[in-house]
């Protein structure tokens, strides 16, 4: 493994006092252009910044006496020079790509730095697939810090995953040069009925002197709240109002306002600052969740920030909050997230602080990006075979293994149906009529069966339900190998030998995203890599993931991103109705419950 960190404040501060004091000619200047002060919330025109080691030595008025004869010099030209963004919160793998292609993908938008939780692999191939994630993320030419992840299964008796994490395996981790903490602390109930396991991981990463993530999905801000945020997680991204940031941040965590592909919860509640008055350096922007075609064709943090601000946001908070807040948070505002001395060397050239175009990017003092372009390569991880060799069925599956019995002697039945909520992760708990058809339940009309196959361990099991909210029209079916958090096969459909060709059609090309109509095959993106994941470069995933989108809508499906929804259909951690392994879930209540209501 190739570790592309740079020299530490500490082993280059001579350098840098030399290079600020004149003594000794910078690596880099950047003049002629209006620094973003982050630190002090300030634009200050005419000031330049040195560079050496990959650090900021000088940042001041005048680099002049900085500048030798192998000094590079760039002109601003009257640009921003903002630090590079930050990610507070993101899984690499929603992405579809791998992290080098990931970071080839968001570099040339701006994004320098990224707090990722590869929870998806850990689900599918335990801590060995971290350890693929951790050391790909390190060679990488931009700061991928990993949080190990916390909950797989997200909840436990709720569902069955490839591997299981346990407090072992996470104190293991904390040991690890990349790991800054630890992923999203799903279990909140377990945290708060005082599982021994959880209390655990989360004790092993405050020893570490590291971060806890959260995840609190449940709208009680009562004592479960705040026993929940007792037990150490330090923020939360699930919040879809704004009594949600509230709240947390007045428990002492940071709010982490999500704009992903299908997660828009930055405009519900940035209000807590621009109509509140909230202290905005409590608060985070991030992504979660952001598939590729929105990475190359609209953005990544430089998309959240633009939206933040179209929100009421002042610009300057905005740039904060993508910065130095999530650096702070972290405990590396020593490290990175503002322009300033000693700091890492990332910083964005941008000719207008609320479209953000990105013109240039430096990465620890190299350019790494300019006009949209990569201007160095992302090494790639060597994936090994047994991560390429994940779906596994006992069988080819058949019309019949996603057929529903009615209960004896039923023309109608009352069914649980999900109910898909566009832009947002919860769903809702629905109750249709159906019609019974020979002995079987038949979907109609805005109802589509839903069906998870087992494709872990080969045990042949398909769990059917109903979800209401796509729209698809015909004889229909997509199936998905990404189907957070335990990544078995999702289904959905509105035809049964339609379901048994796309999930047969995943086995065979061992993973991804396939619809089919009418026996015929609409769009594909093959995920070889833990059925999650593709190493083929982004705008090809992208363009594959498109006319994902494009066939989806011609099927009659019309919802944001519905892509996003239908991989999310087995999270068992978000209210309110779920699907996995052991049945229908009701979340609300955190057991399994049947598909017809008595």
């Amino acid at each position: 493994m190739q570790d592309n960190a740079p020299l530490s404040w500490a082993d280059c501060a001579a350098q840098l006092v030399a290079v600020a004091a004149g003594r000794r000619p910078a690596d880099l200047v950047i003049r002629g252009g209006i620094l973003v002060n982050v630190q002090s919330r300030e634009i200050l025109p005419g000031w330049e910044v040195a560079i050496a080691a990959g650090r900021f030595a000088y940042v001041g008025p005048d680099a002049s006496h900085c500048i030798g004869p192998k000094t590079e010099v760039v002109e601003a030209e009257g640009r921003y020079l903002i630090p590079g963004l930050c990610d507070g919160h993101m899984h690499i793998e929603s992405g579809m790509l791998t992290p080098a292609e990931f970071a080839a993908a968001v570099i040339p938008h701006g994004t320098t730095t990224m707090f990722h939780d590869p929870h998806e692999i850990a689900n599918v191939l335990g801590l060995p697939g971290v350890r693929m994630m951790h050391d790909e993320a390190l060679m990488q030419p931009v700061n991928i810090f990993t949080q190990m992840p916390s909950c797989a299964p997200s909840a436990p008796g709720l569902e069955t995953t490839g591997y299981e994490i346990g407090p072992d395996d996470v104190a293991e981790a904390m040991r690890w040069p990349g790991i800054i903490g630890l992923g999203e602390m799903m279990n909140y109930p377990g945290v708060i009925n005082g599982s021994q396991q959880m209390l655990e991981e989360i004790s092993a990463t405050l020893r570490a002197g590291k971060t806890v993530g959260g995840h609190y999905a449940s709208p009680d801000r009562g004592i479960p709240f705040h026993a929940y945020v007792a037990g150490g997680p330090a923020d939360d991204h699930e919040g879809t109002r704004e009594s949600d940031a509230i709240d947390r941040v007045r428990q002492g965590m940071r709010s982490m306002l999500r704009l992903g592909s299908a997660w828009y919860d930055v405009e519900s509640q940035i209000t807590a600052i621009t109509e509140k008055g909230l202290d905005p350096r409590n608060f985070i922007l991030c992504t979660d969740d952001c598939h590729s075609g929105t990475l190359v064709h609209e953005g990544h943090m430089n998309r959240v920030v633009r939206h933040a601000i179209a929100c009421g946001c002042d610009p300057l908070i905005a740039i904060q909050m993508a910065t130095i807040n999530t650096a702070t948070h972290f405990g590396l505002e020593r490290e990175l997230g503002s322009i300033a001395p000693g700091r890492r060397a990332d910083v964005i050239l941008t000719p207008d602080l609320r479209s953000l175009p990105i013109d240039m990017v430096f990465a620890r003092g190299v350019k790494v990006a300019e006009q949209g372009r990569m201007t160095v390569n992302c090494p790639h991880y060597p994936w090994p075979a047994d991560a390429r060799s994940t779906v596994h069925l006992a069988r080819p599956l058949t019309e019949a293994d996603f057929a529903i019995p009615a209960p004896a002697g039923a023309s109608r039945v009352s069914a649980r149906v999900i109910g898909v909520v566009e832009n947002q992760a919860p769903t809702r708990a629905l109750v249709e009529e159906l019609e019974v058809r020979d002995g079987l339940v038949e979907a109609q009309g805005a109802v589509a069966q839903i069906a998870l196959v087992e494709r872990h361990r080969a045990t042949g099991q398909v769990v059917n339900a109903f979800v209401s909210g796509f729209g698809y029209k015909g004889r229909v079916a997509i199936a998905s190998t990404v189907a957070h958090d335990s990544h078995h096969m999702i289904v959905v459909g509105t035809c049964r030998a339609e379901m048994a060709r796309a999930a047969n059609r995943l086995a065979e090309v061992g993973g991804g995203v396939t619809l089919w109509r009418e026996g015929e095959e609409l769009a594909l993106v093959e995920l070889p890599i833990a059925g999650l994941m593709s190493d083929r470069p982004a705008r090809e995933v992208a363009d594959k993931a498109q006319a994902l989108v494009a066939a989806m809508i011609d099927c009659g499906c019309t919802l944001n991103n519905a892509y996003m929804q239908h991989s999310l259909l087995a999270l068992v951690v978000i209210p309110e109705l779920r699907i996995s392994d052991k049945g229908l879930v009701d979340v609300s209540r955190f057991e399994v419950t049947s598909v017809f209501q008595d």
